[in-house]
């Protein structure tokens, strides 16, 4: 997700410090030495089925927050799910590609006022690096802000902000206008920025890039934010069992032993766990081929046995309407 492009800007903007060992957790108020957990679905309103996952991962498992895809065709869906299920923790997965082949969107701006986010088809680009190549930042900002602006004209106010497919995260200048954003109206945005362990091993990131890293954490903190100690980002990348034949039972099974394999290996602090829980229907194989890994998220959310497994490590599990509250609880 986080890319080393950022590495130049944050050398330039924020000057390098020793960062604080006690985690964003514990300035929270959360006890010392404890694994505090969001367990957060990306996707909600890409499809019936992403809704579906989410839905049951939020409702029936132990998921604690959710981010819309702003642009897909079923928002609706699950706003009208949002009404009747008012202290769901939802946010807006900021989104600026189109990424499937068949099954695609265009950005809210529309192709008129943004011409460099837009493809052949008229829809959102396939890629990152196409975002990159073509768009400029503040085009970036507008799809942004057209994206909050409809969530709060459906009467959904989001708790948080984050970015499909990383690509805020791409060049300096789009993560400047997504934090931006989330200042400007008091919205938490994700951002690792406190001792940042799995993401940094999973990026294979620099010394110099965490550190930085840890200095926007602070600019954030500093705005009356709550900051991610660590992201854990890693379930996509699973390889699941193959073959026609493969049951749901195994499929929970891999996925249950996996979160909890990885969950063990984090660092004490705030971590926002990743994953895209959902029910792929028999249409779904047409849209993507990663029904069967988005299952398996949904699936463990749903076991009894990592309900069993959070209890019995003591691990708190958070939403970002809790943090954000704790955060302005804090006087620091």
């Amino acid at each position: 997700m986080v890319r080393n492009t950022i590495l130049g800007f944050l050398l330039m903007v924020f000057p390098s410090t020793t960062f604080a060992q006690r985690t964003y957790a514990e300035k929270l108020g959360f006890p010392k030495d404890v694994k505090v957990l969001i367990l957060h679905v990306d996707d909600a309103g890409m499809s019936w089925d992403a809704n579906e996952g989410a839905m049951n991962a939020l409702t029936k498992g132990v998921a604690t927050s959710v981010s819309v895809m702003m642009p897909c065709p079923w928002v609706p869906g699950f706003v009208h799910f949002l009404k009747t299920h008012p202290n769901t923790d939802a946010g807006l997965h900021l989104t600026l590609t189109a990424e499937w082949k068949e099954y695609r969107w265009g950005p809210l701006t529309g192709k008129v006022n943004a011409p460099g986010l837009t493809d052949s088809e008229g829809a959102l680009w396939p890629s990152v690096a196409d975002v990159v190549q073509h768009a400029t930042a503040d085009e970036v900002e507008a799809e942004i802000r057209a994206q909050l602006d409809r969530a709060r004209t459906m009467g959904f106010e989001p708790t948080h902000l984050d970015s499909h497919m990383g690509t805020l995260f791409a060049t300096p200048d789009f993560m400047q206008r997504y934090i931006k954003v989330g200042i400007e109206n008091k919205i938490p945005v994700m951002m690792p920025g406190g001792h940042i362990t799995m993401i940094s091993k999973q990026l294979n990131a620099p010394a110099a890039l965490i550190d930085q890293l840890q200095q926007v954490g602070q600019l954030l903190w500093n705005s009356g934010l709550p900051v991610l100690d660590d992201l854990h980002n890693v379930s996509y990348d699973w390889q699941y069992p193959q073959g026609n034949d493969v049951s749901d039972a195994t499929l929970q099974k891999f996925a249950t032993s996996n979160y909890i394999e990885t969950i063990a290996a984090l660092k004490p602090g705030l971590t926002m766990v990743i994953m895209h829980c959902t029910s792929p229907s028999s249409m779904f194989g047409h849209i993507s081929d990663s029904g069967r890994k988005r299952k398996g998220d949904m699936l463990a959310m749903m076991d009894p046995a990592l309900k069993k497994y959070l209890e019995k490590e003591g691990i708190i599990l958070t939403t970002w309407r809790e943090v954000m509250k704790r955060r302005q609880e804090v006087k620091e």
